[in-house]
């Protein structure tokens, strides 16, 4: 990890693509992103039950398409028979769940940088950041600048630093930071921290920049509190409101 890591990334980053006006975790969400002006999208990846990498947040389906059960319980042919837009709105009816490889695509064709969060089902902490890792080394080999992978699992993490060490790496903290935190970086070999927007204070952002360590801060929907946050030196944030936090405002 270097002393002093630079962050070749934009400033802000629509969380899930457009994850509010569009079905999150779609390529209708990050094609809608990238229309309001976002380059980097934040987006959650998992593997089906025979291994494919999908964007999903939760383990369950339900909540986001017409399916039930697990995604860890589904292959990808039973998951790609879904319906990930309808939930959302009759205008998305019909979205299916995307690849990695779908998003890697698009992203890649548009100019758009990446925020890949490991999101592993519970059990498969090590197998998801080994799996997603070496395929974003793959899919992202001989890009100008590689996806940013993050994670709130330190398994998963030390799984993908095992796997792709080259890819950087960033720790999700839900809640209130523990003191050391400097030391799960270094063991991590992280670049930085994404922390959650409720549980991040000058001070704390303050000496995770000094310390030579990026930050980004989630999930972000105040343009008060965005501007505040860049204005403390934070290297980005993360927000489901594209139209009120825009690249055309926050530049």
């Amino acid at each position: 990890m270097p002393d002093t890591p630079t962050w070749p990334y934009p400033k802000l980053i629509a969380h899930r693509g457009a994850g509010r006006q569009a079905p999150e975790n779609t390529l209708a969400a990050m094609r809608l992103g990238a229309r309001h002006g976002f380059t980097m999208m934040e987006y959650d990846v998992k593997l089906s039950q025979d291994g494919v990498a999908v964007l999903l947040h939760d383990d369950a389906v339900d909540r986001t398409s017409s399916g039930a059960g697990d995604a860890a319980g589904k292959t990808f042919k039973e998951l790609a028979l879904l319906d990930f837009g309808a939930w959302h709105s009759r205008d998305y009816a019909g979205e299916p769940i995307p690849t990695l490889q779908s998003i890697a695509a698009y992203t890649l064709a548009n100019g758009i940088r990446s925020n890949i969060e490991i999101k592993p089902s519970a059990g498969a902490e090590a197998e998801t950041g080994r799996q997603v890792a070496r395929l974003a080394r793959e899919l992202w080999a001989g890009a100008d600048v590689p996806p940013l992978l993050s994670s709130f699992s330190e398994i998963a993490l030390e799984a993908a630093m095992q796997a792709a060490p080259e890819l950087p790496r960033a720790l999700l903290i839900e809640r209130e930071v523990p003191g050391d935190w400097p030391s799960r970086l270094r063991r991590l070999g992280c670049v930085g921290l994404n922390l959650n927007h409720k549980y991040t204070t000058l001070p704390l952002a303050r000496a995770v920049l000094d310390a030579g360590h990026t930050l980004a801060v989630w999930t972000v929907n105040e343009p008060a509190r965005a501007q505040e946050l860049l204005d403390w030196g934070c290297n980005a944030i993360v927000t489901d409101e594209i139209q009120t936090i825009s690249p055309a405002y926050f530049i």
